[in-house]
């Protein structure tokens, strides 16, 4: 058995911030070249994150591993204006599942996402959202998610 199959998941706190903006930026810059340096971006995103990880925030997170954590995931709770038909009035918004690549192939992403939609079935919502990477698609449609034809974007105009 993998050591990374045994690792413990538990939800992270604000003290997490700085190794998650570390997980963070290992994620993204895999998949784009950084628009900032490194330095910037965690300290930026360590702030970020330390707000959003208190009891009040509408964000949960999850880590994998203790010290330096090997994997997380991120979820937003959304809530929806009241609604008068049998509908529940939260959605959830997947995010930064990621696993960093020599604790790959254990199940750790999918214990992350367990995690977060446990939650989302804790709170009742109504729908979970998510953008997947290529990569992590076919993870996403074994979890029961599925691509969706009544959902449009519109995405940010640069000015």
């Amino acid at each position: 058995m993998s050591p990374a199959a045994t690792l413990a998941l538990r939800p992270a706190v604000p003290a997490d911030a700085a190794a998650l903006a570390r997980l963070r930026f290992a994620f993204r810059a895999d998949l784009k070249p950084p628009a900032e340096a490194e330095s910037e971006f965690l300290a930026r995103c360590t702030g970020w994150m330390a707000l959003r990880l208190t009891p009040q925030s509408p964000w949960r997170c999850w880590v994998a591993g203790e010290a330096e954590p090997v994997g997380t995931v991120w979820l937003q709770l959304l809530e929806k204006l009241p609604n008068p038909v049998a509908e529940p009035e939260w959605h959830g918004y997947v995010s930064s599942l990621f696993v960093r690549p020599d604790a790959r192939g254990a199940g750790l992403g999918s214990r992350l996402l367990a995690a977060a939609l446990t939650e989302c079935d804790r709170r009742g919502c109504d729908a979970v959202v998510l953008w997947p990477t290529p990569r992590s698609r076919s993870l996403y449609l074994r979890h029961g998610f599925a691509l969706r034809e009544d959902l449009l974007e519109r995405r940010g105009r640069s000015p």
